[in-house]
């Protein structure tokens, strides 16, 4: 069975999202997702402009703002739909995490 597109989002996917609360651009997506992870998660712009269009046409993110190159994005519903449905889906796995026996302190024991 094929896997639905955007079941599951991707940590790049994920932070775009979440930045997409707020109107920005490309360039202010990539440095929030930078300045939030820390370092730990950078895109580069192949990554940040293809998953925006993959977005786009899905109609997850619009476009709300052109100005020369520059555009502006902003989440749609369906796109908070599967942003709430990611954290839904991590919180999930950390309960398990935390109820499955084995974990470091039985290691300790």
């Amino acid at each position: 069975m094929a896997r639905e597109k955007f079941q599951t989002l991707t940590e790049p996917m994920f932070y775009i999202l979440l930045c997409l609360r707020r109107e920005c651009c490309g360039a202010d997506i990539a440095a929030q997702v930078r300045d939030l992870t820390q370092g730990r998660v950078s895109m580069g712009p192949g990554t940040l402009y293809n998953l925006l269009d993959s977005f786009l046409q899905a109609g997850m993110i619009r476009e709300t703002r052109v100005e020369g190159r520059k555009r502006s994005y902003l989440i749609t519903d369906r796109g908070r739909e599967a942003l709430e449905a990611e954290v839904c889906r991590l919180r999930t796995l950390l309960a398990d995490y935390g109820r499955c026996p084995g974990g470091r302190e039985e290691e300790r024991s």
